[in-house]
């Protein structure tokens, strides 16, 4: 499955920071079974690369699993040995995003404007996310929208509930990326499943 196709499907992405390796597994199978199809491990959690790694072995064949909050290409490396194919990050640093495009991955780095989003771009970026988008609203992805490349997706990051996706998705927004909304460090399989599936809910309404 390729990026496109995985946001078409869901344009939702599960961020599952703090997460143990224990828990990647049955928390990535409610994920799934709940229709998600991209699921990323940000770097600050517990063994991030074991959880990673186990993630991909279980559904690598049923959604995109990557990393998130991936700051070096000595990173990038480490999260390409694991098989995974998603590389997330906070920031637009070019040589991440450089790192990431020449292993064959998907590079989605995070941005707060225009010139952030062109250089990125620019480095290679699949898509870009707009962080946090507490602090870009609608009006300005719009904005944003009126002049990046058409075939750039856009993400909104930070913040994102199922009541707000609306006005996101009529700005241009193509896709979310969805973390305390969804987990939690010691969130319960049920509590995760119950989130998922609103959050598809609300997907599938807008």
């Amino acid at each position: 499955m390729n990026f496109h196709d995985a946001l078409k499907a869901c344009n939702l992405i599960a961020i599952l920071r703090g997460i143990t390796p224990a828990e990647a597994e049955p928390i990535g199978e409610a994920l799934i079974e709940a229709g998600w199809r991209i699921i990323e491990v940000p770097l600050n959690s517990p063994h991030p690369f074991k959880s990673i790694e186990a993630l991909q072995k279980r559904f690598g064949d049923r959604a995109l699993i990557g990393a998130g909050t991936v700051l070096t290409p000595a990173q990038v490396a480490d999260v390409a040995a694991t098989g995974a194919n998603v590389i997330v990050s906070p920031n637009a640093n070019l040589s991440v995003i450089e790192a990431s495009v020449a292993k064959g991955m998907v590079s989605l780095p995070g941005v707060a404007t225009p010139t952030e989003a062109f250089a990125a771009i620019g480095a290679g970026a699949t898509g870009v996310k707009a962080f946090p988008a507490e602090a870009i609203p609608p009006v300005v992805i719009k904005a944003w929208k009126a002049v990046l490349p058409r075939e750039i997706p856009v993400l909104a990051v930070g913040g994102v509930t199922p009541e707000n996706m609306k006005a996101f998705t009529e700005a241009g927004a193509a896709g979310f990326g969805i973390g305390g909304s969804i987990y939690k460090p010691g969130s319960d399989v049920a509590t995760v499943a119950a989130k998922a599936k609103q959050f598809i809910e609300a997907m599938r309404a807008v």
